[in-house]
């Protein structure tokens, strides 16, 4: 078996063209090759209902919050994220629990023939695993990440029963333009006819771009920020707990969330919002009783329900370890404010960044006080970590380059006293190497 699957990921990671090893020149910028795997597959995205996000940051956040309510509902529940960390398995799960190897290796070597004759790229064959293994399954909803943008997207051949966009920000302009405007009107189009959808973030430049094509395609639309507003209140090593207010009435007291960023403030009024949406197609949560016990057994047991892994996430004590995966300008610009809310004695950066976007906005936000250790992530897309260096001594960033992100983070924990912190991030893929 392990053999097997060895070579069936070796077949997925070296002969289909993958963003996350390659970048751009893995973008395809249609949905011919998607759309073709789905009628070869029997249609599979039209057997199961699903929720669609996009957004620039905190999709992967969303859809996992919105899983684990719906598994605490006791629904079967589908989920597809990107990119993943230690394991391949981690962006197709039902109930938390990976696609199992078996499935993998048989679903490629009974499409393999056709996929050599589509050429479809990597994340485009891991789409059609998904929706097929969903289809199979009977999940009864599946929860679908976009990978990047929502218009040309692989997975923009569902019709959910809502489309979900957490915000937007700067990230992938070479694919989705160099605006705000252009960016939204890129993740806008996911939204169907129809459909309703779900804003999590309220942005000048932006609104209008979401309320025009809303209104083009006759889809309700809410902004979940001008109703929802999550108030932390206390929080211990596992837990945040809000008091949650809607249209400046408290609808949640003791809301206890089983993750520690500062960020999820927003994604979880996101998730409020879409679950008010989407509730009432769910005969076990159309109890607003049934849907409360859902959410708040959902949200304290986020970990344990999904394997939520990677973000603002510690992994070691004395000195304590953070691990986060935010690597564009606003999802920096939360995890630095969310460092100075934590206490130490010295900030040790373990940091590198991918080479197809440009490092400067990002490396001119961070802590200037903090030691770093540069290091490339072990893809071809990592960006080298002396070339790294040297661009971050521009922003008076000071520190050591290494050879791998491993080296790096021992190099910081030799370094590092036991009342200091130490921070790795800059990439999804440097955190994958450590968590």
């Amino acid at each position: 078996m392990t053999s097997k699957y060895r070579q069936t990921l070796d077949y997925l990671f070296t002969q289909l063209p993958m963003f996350q090893r390659i970048g751009p020149a893995a973008f395809k910028k249609d949905l011919t090759n998607t759309l073709a795997l789905c009628a070869h597959l029997g249609q599979p995205q039209a057997k199961f209902p699903s929720i669609h996000i996009a957004g620039t940051n905190g999709k992967g956040s969303t859809a996992y919050l919105l899983a684990a309510i719906f598994t605490a509902a006791g629904y079967r529940t589908g989920l597809y994220t990107s990119p993943h960390y230690r394991d391949f398995r981690e962006r197709i799960k039902i109930d938390g629990q990976m696609v199992p190897k078996q499935a993998v290796i048989d679903f490629v070597k009974r499409h393999r023939d056709f996929a050599d004759e589509v050429k479809p790229s990597f994340f485009e064959w891991s789409v059609a695993l998904a929706f097929d293994y969903f289809a199979a399954q009977r999940v009864d909803i599946a929860i679908i990440e976009t990978g990047l943008g929502g218009r040309l997207d692989s997975t923009n051949v569902i019709r959910p029963l809502v489309s979900v966009i957490t915000n937007i920000g700067f990230d992938h302009q070479q694919f989705l333009g160099d605006t705000l405007p252009l960016i939204a009107g890129e993740k806008a189009g996911i939204i169907k006819p129809g459909v309703p959808v779900v804003i999590g973030e309220t942005h000048p430049e932006t609104k209008a771009v979401f309320l025009e094509k809303a209104k083009r395609e006759s889809s309700p639309i809410v902004f979940a920020d001008e109703h929802f507003v999550a108030l932390p209140q206390r929080q211990d090593d596992t837990h945040v707990v809000y008091r949650v207010l809607k249209d400046k009435k408290t609808v949640f007291e003791n809301l206890a969330l089983n993750h520690l960023a500062d960020y999820q403030q927003k994604n979880l009024c996101t998730v409020l919002q879409t679950m008010e949406v989407v509730a009432p197609n769910f005969v076990q949560l159309r109890d607003p009783e049934r849907l409360e016990e859902a959410i708040r057994h959902g949200l304290f047991h986020l970990k344990k329900l999904t394997g939520f892994l990677g973000r603002w996430e510690f992994i070691g004590q004395r000195p304590r370890i953070l691990c986060d995966s935010a690597h564009n300008e606003d999802g920096i610009r939360l995890a630095m404010a969310g460092l100075e809310r934590i206490p130490f004695k010295k900030l040790h950066f373990v940091f590198g960044m991918v080479s197809d976007k440009s490092p400067d906005k990002v490396l001119s936000m961070l802590p200037a006080h903090a030691r770093f250790y540069f290091a490339k992530a072990n893809i071809p897309r990592g960006l080298d970590a002396k070339t790294l260096q040297e661009t971050a001594a521009k922003f008076g960033l000071k520190g050591k380059a290494y050879t791998s992100v491993r080296r790096a983070l021992a190099a910081a924990r030799r370094a590092a006293g036991p009342d200091d912190l130490i921070f790795v991030g800059g990439s999804i893929f440097v955190v994958a190497e450590v968590v």
